[in-house]
Protein backbone atom coordinates (compact mmCIF):
# COMPACT_ATOMS: atom_id res chain seq x y z
CA UNK A 1 0.00 0.00 0.00
CA UNK A 2 1.36 3.22 -0.84
CA UNK A 3 1.91 6.50 2.04
CA UNK A 4 2.57 9.95 1.78
CA UNK A 5 4.82 12.27 2.86
CA UNK A 6 5.69 15.59 3.49
CA UNK A 7 8.17 17.92 3.35
CA UNK A 8 9.56 21.46 2.75
CA UNK A 9 12.69 23.64 2.15
CA UNK A 10 14.99 21.35 1.17
CA UNK A 11 17.08 24.24 -1.29
CA UNK A 12 19.06 21.86 -2.88
CA UNK A 13 22.30 23.39 -4.11
CA UNK A 14 21.75 26.67 -1.93
CA UNK A 15 25.29 27.33 -0.68
CA UNK A 16 23.97 29.84 1.50
CA UNK A 17 21.08 27.82 3.57
CA UNK A 18 24.21 26.10 4.82
CA UNK A 19 25.27 29.11 6.84
CA UNK A 20 21.75 30.76 7.33
CA UNK A 21 20.44 27.73 8.90
CA UNK A 22 23.38 26.51 10.65
CA UNK A 23 23.07 23.12 8.75
CA UNK A 24 24.80 20.41 9.94
CA UNK A 25 26.69 19.55 6.28
CA UNK A 26 30.25 21.12 5.51
CA UNK A 27 29.23 21.14 2.06
CA UNK A 28 26.24 21.61 -0.54
CA UNK A 29 27.02 18.34 -2.03
CA UNK A 30 27.15 16.79 1.55
CA UNK A 31 23.55 18.11 2.24
CA UNK A 32 22.04 17.64 -1.23
CA UNK A 33 23.46 13.67 -0.83
CA UNK A 34 22.12 13.27 2.47
CA UNK A 35 18.44 14.79 1.40
CA UNK A 36 18.26 12.38 -1.63
CA UNK A 37 19.37 8.91 0.37
CA UNK A 38 16.98 9.81 3.62
CA UNK A 39 14.56 10.68 0.72
CA UNK A 40 14.95 7.16 -1.04
CA UNK A 41 15.29 5.45 2.16
CA UNK A 42 11.97 5.67 3.04
CA UNK A 43 9.69 6.92 0.31
CA UNK A 44 8.80 3.96 -2.46
CA UNK A 45 8.42 4.93 -6.04
CA UNK A 46 4.92 4.58 -5.57
CA UNK A 47 4.57 6.50 -2.56
CA UNK A 48 3.30 10.30 -2.70
CA UNK A 49 5.00 13.39 -1.37
CA UNK A 50 4.00 16.66 -0.70
CA UNK A 51 6.44 18.89 -1.05
CA UNK A 52 5.46 22.40 0.96
CA UNK A 53 7.80 24.93 -0.88
CA UNK A 54 11.59 26.21 -1.67
CA UNK A 55 12.79 22.89 -3.56
CA UNK A 56 16.04 24.45 -5.02
CA UNK A 57 18.20 22.79 -7.33
CA UNK A 58 15.91 21.54 -10.62
CA UNK A 59 18.44 18.67 -11.14
CA UNK A 60 18.20 16.80 -8.25
CA UNK A 61 14.43 16.09 -8.50
CA UNK A 62 14.26 13.44 -11.47
CA UNK A 63 16.65 11.27 -8.41
CA UNK A 64 13.85 11.33 -5.80
CA UNK A 65 11.38 8.12 -5.31
CA UNK A 66 7.73 9.28 -5.20
CA UNK A 67 4.81 11.11 -6.91
CA UNK A 68 5.74 14.34 -6.30
CA UNK A 69 3.16 17.35 -5.80
CA UNK A 70 4.33 21.12 -5.02
CA UNK A 71 2.86 23.97 -3.24
CA UNK A 72 5.33 26.60 -4.11
CA UNK A 73 7.30 28.24 -1.54
CA UNK A 74 8.73 32.53 -1.88
CA UNK A 75 12.09 30.81 -3.32
CA UNK A 76 10.37 28.73 -6.26
CA UNK A 77 10.04 31.20 -9.02
CA UNK A 78 9.43 29.38 -12.13
CA UNK A 79 6.21 28.22 -14.32
CA UNK A 80 3.77 25.51 -12.45
CA UNK A 81 4.77 24.26 -16.33
CA UNK A 82 8.60 24.59 -15.46
CA UNK A 83 7.70 22.68 -12.11
CA UNK A 84 5.72 19.88 -14.15
CA UNK A 85 8.81 19.57 -16.43
CA UNK A 86 11.28 18.49 -13.96
CA UNK A 87 9.44 15.84 -12.19
CA UNK A 88 6.36 17.09 -10.16
CA UNK A 89 3.11 15.67 -11.11
CA UNK A 90 0.99 18.97 -9.79
CA UNK A 91 2.18 22.39 -8.73
CA UNK A 92 0.13 25.17 -6.85
CA UNK A 93 0.69 28.64 -6.29
CA UNK A 94 -1.90 28.86 -3.19
CA UNK A 95 -2.45 26.10 -0.18
CA UNK A 96 -4.42 23.23 -0.77
CA UNK A 97 -6.93 21.42 1.01
CA UNK A 98 -6.13 17.85 1.61
CA UNK A 99 -8.34 15.51 2.61
CA UNK A 100 -10.76 18.40 4.09
CA UNK A 101 -9.07 18.77 6.64
CA UNK A 102 -5.61 19.19 5.81
CA UNK A 103 -4.04 23.03 4.74
CA UNK A 104 -1.32 22.70 2.80
CA UNK A 105 1.06 25.92 2.90
CA UNK A 106 4.32 27.28 2.29
CA UNK A 107 3.78 29.85 4.76
CA UNK A 108 2.38 28.74 8.44
CA UNK A 109 -1.46 29.65 8.29
CA UNK A 110 -3.18 31.34 11.48
CA UNK A 111 -5.34 28.45 12.67
CA UNK A 112 -7.71 29.64 15.37
CA UNK A 113 -9.26 26.79 17.61
CA UNK A 114 -12.40 27.04 16.37
CA UNK A 115 -11.57 26.05 12.71
CA UNK A 116 -11.77 22.65 11.75
CA UNK A 117 -8.54 22.71 9.92
CA UNK A 118 -4.88 21.53 10.58
CA UNK A 119 -2.07 23.40 8.70
CA UNK A 120 0.76 21.45 7.65
CA UNK A 121 3.29 24.27 6.59
CA UNK A 122 7.55 25.00 5.70
CA UNK A 123 9.16 28.11 5.53
CA UNK A 124 10.25 28.90 9.22
CA UNK A 125 13.28 26.66 9.17
CA UNK A 126 14.73 25.91 12.79
CA UNK A 127 13.07 29.16 14.01
CA UNK A 128 12.58 29.16 17.54
CA UNK A 129 9.45 31.74 17.83
CA UNK A 130 7.41 29.03 15.36
CA UNK A 131 6.46 25.84 17.78
CA UNK A 132 7.29 22.47 15.58
CA UNK A 133 3.61 20.98 16.68
CA UNK A 134 0.02 22.42 18.12
CA UNK A 135 -3.27 20.46 17.79
CA UNK A 136 -3.89 22.56 14.30
CA UNK A 137 -0.05 22.98 13.39
CA UNK A 138 3.07 20.37 12.11
CA UNK A 139 5.96 22.01 10.39
CA UNK A 140 7.45 19.93 8.49
CA UNK A 141 10.87 21.96 7.20
CA UNK A 142 13.69 19.69 6.66
CA UNK A 143 15.64 21.33 9.90
CA UNK A 144 12.77 19.91 11.98
CA UNK A 145 12.67 16.67 10.60
CA UNK A 146 15.68 15.22 10.34
CA UNK A 147 15.67 16.09 6.66
CA UNK A 148 13.46 13.52 5.87
CA UNK A 149 10.41 13.22 4.65
CA UNK A 150 7.98 12.13 7.58
CA UNK A 151 5.07 10.42 6.74
CA UNK A 152 1.31 11.80 7.15
CA UNK A 153 0.35 8.90 9.74
CA UNK A 154 3.16 10.03 11.98
CA UNK A 155 1.71 13.63 11.58
CA UNK A 156 -1.90 12.73 12.19
CA UNK A 157 -0.95 11.04 15.34
CA UNK A 158 1.26 13.43 16.18
CA UNK A 159 -1.95 16.31 16.16
CA UNK A 160 -3.80 13.93 17.18
CA UNK A 161 -1.68 13.62 20.48
CA UNK A 162 -1.35 17.42 21.09
CA UNK A 163 -4.73 17.86 20.78
CA UNK A 164 -5.39 15.87 23.87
Amino acid sequence: MSKTFFIADTHFGSKAILGYESRPFDTVEQMDKAIVENWNKVVSPQDTVWHLGDVGDDTIIGRLNGIKYLVKGNHDTGSNQYYRDIGFTEVYDLPVLFENFWLLSHEPLYINSNMPYANLFGHVHANPIIKDLSSQHFCVCVERIDYTPVEFDFIKKAIADAAK
